[in-house]
């Protein structure tokens, strides 16, 4: 039974997770519930088993204080012992037995063993003991009974000793049945009554739940959009998601602010930037009079002139995407041609082995072929920025029924797993070589910016060692842009 009932509610107890708000107040409810109701049950059998025991209690004192009338009564001579065996076959009806014996443990009067087949009389009542005053309940002979033993007084003389017992064999057992059909039904409601609270509980907390799904939704992209909304909510629920809301709409403003603030900066500080790297560089070319330290100084000023004004102009690009405005030359060309080109351009300035796989098929796709270039050269750079120079870097190309898939794969350190999911973001760093390694930071994201841009995606897969490929998805036709 307990087996059965515990195979039926494991995989209830399995999904409900005690961690969670629902787990803990199905729990809780559950709990008070089964106590309430075994309590409830405990106190019930107890008070039956007392109004059961307590009649047939009061049925032997009842016996016992009436014996002495009757033997008085039903004496037929002046000797009160002539009474014993008349009042003892008039009080022993039903299922009682009555016995008595003189001062000398003498058995002179007793109910006839004929009259109850089922029971051993005699060694029944031969079990009782002596100066049992009041009624007492114990199994004698496989069976209940119920029996006290009491000196048998009448007018005044010590006629010996009275053994008065009942079988309650047949109420015991009866009882027990009832207690047992008790406990049965106690336990089919306590079921019905988890899976009815689980039901309404998780029905109650429905709209956290989604809640919590709307708001695993958002992202910078929706934001101005993010609202939450639910329908028949508890009103606590529905302040909770207006308060949420209403940060929403504050994020929101900040976040429209911060990508305004970006653009702005960009484009105010590129144009003296790109004035002060034109100056630079044409003291550089017409400084013949310049000392090696000054020539030094302004080719470093250079330097890092360009490389802030890269910075501002991936911020600035960033800013445009993220806004809606970045202008995309939508066209259809070939992918292969441009990946044979990048590929040509990478192995000439860096020196290194980069091999093309996939290539025997012409795949064409339309979108901005020099976002493109700028994609895959993004990515090209940083796997031969990141693997060691006496490996290979490959780049495959695989065409699928509706995408095209472009692998950039190393063989350098790998990106650990906890750093993957965050590759793509603004100045993210997964470790201290990437950040030696120079670069703003931005080209990932740019990269991924640009790729959503023209309807596709980008993904890492690495393991620590063995390297990282950054797999390019493209639609084979996108739409107009």
């Amino acid at each position: 039974m307990y087996r059965r009932w515990s195979n039926l509610l494991k995989p209830f107890v399995e999904k409900v997770q005690l961690r969670s708000l629902r787990g803990r107040l199905t729990a809780g409810i559950i709990g008070f519930t089964a106590l309430g109701l075994g309590g409830s049950v405990f106190w019930l059998s107890w008070r039956m088993e007392q109004i059961l025991i307590m009649t047939h209690k009061q049925n032997i004192e009842y016996i016992a204080g009436r014996f002495p009338e009757d033997v008085a009564r039903f004496r037929e001579s002046e000797d009160l012992r002539s009474g014993l065996q008349p009042a003892t076959d008039f009080l022993s009806m039903g299922n009682v037995l009555l016995r008595v014996t003189d001062n000398n443990d003498q058995v002179v009067a007793s109910v006839s063993p004929e009259n109850y087949p089922d029971i051993d009389v005699n060694q029944v009542l031969g079990e009782i003991p002596k100066y049992v005053l009041f009624p007492k309940v114990q199994m004698l002979q496989g069976r209940y009974f119920v029996f006290c033993s009491t000196p048998l007084v009448v007018q005044g003389e010590n006629l010996g000793m009275v053994i008065i017992a009942q079988d309650i064999t047949e109420d015991q057992t009866m009882f027990v049945m009832l207690v047992r059909n008790l406990l049965m039904i106690s336990a089919i409601a306590l079921v019905v009554a988890i899976f009815g609270i689980s039901f309404y509980i998780r029905r109650s907390l429905q709209p956290l739940r989604d809640m919590s799904k709307l708001a695993g939704e958002i992202s910078p992209q929706n934001l101005d959009q993010a609202q939450l909304t639910l329908q028949t909510a508890p009103l606590e629920v529905e302040e909770l998601a207006q308060a949420c809301n209403l940060m929403l709409a504050r994020l929101s403003e900040t976040w429209e602010q911060q990508r305004q603030l970006v653009g702005n900066v960009s484009h105010e500080l590129r144009t003296p930037l790109t004035i002060v790297q034109g100056y630079i560089q044409s003291l550089l070319r017409r400084g013949d009079n310049l000392t090696e330290p000054q020539r030094e100084a302004l080719t470093v000023a250079a330097s890092e002139a360009e490389r802030t004004t890269q910075l501002l102009q991936d911020l600035l690009d960033l800013a445009r995407a993220e806004s809606g405005f970045l202008h995309l030359n939508i066209s259809q060309f070939i992918l292969n041609d441009l990946l044979e080109e990048i590929v040509a351009m990478s192995m000439n300035i860096s020196k290194r082995e980069i091999k093309l796989i996939g290539m025997q098929k012409l795949v064409e796709i339309c979108g901005d072929r020099n976002r493109l270039k700028q994609v895959f050269i993004n990515l090209i750079d940083n796997a031969l920025k990141y693997s060691p120079a006496h490996t290979v870097v490959t780049v495959e190309l695989r065409q699928l029924s509706r995408y095209v898939e472009v692998d950039i794969r190393d063989q350098g350190d790998g990106i650990p797993l906890v750093d993957q999911a965050r590759v793509f973001d603004r100045f993210y760093r997964a470790d201290e070589a990437r950040t030696r390694s120079g670069g703003s930071g931005l080209g990932l994201a740019i990269v991924k910016t640009l790729l959503t841009q023209m309807g596709g995606n980008i993904t890492v897969s690495s393991q620590p060692s063995q390297g990282s490929t950054f797999t390019v998805t493209l639609p084979l036709k996108t739409k107009k842009l």
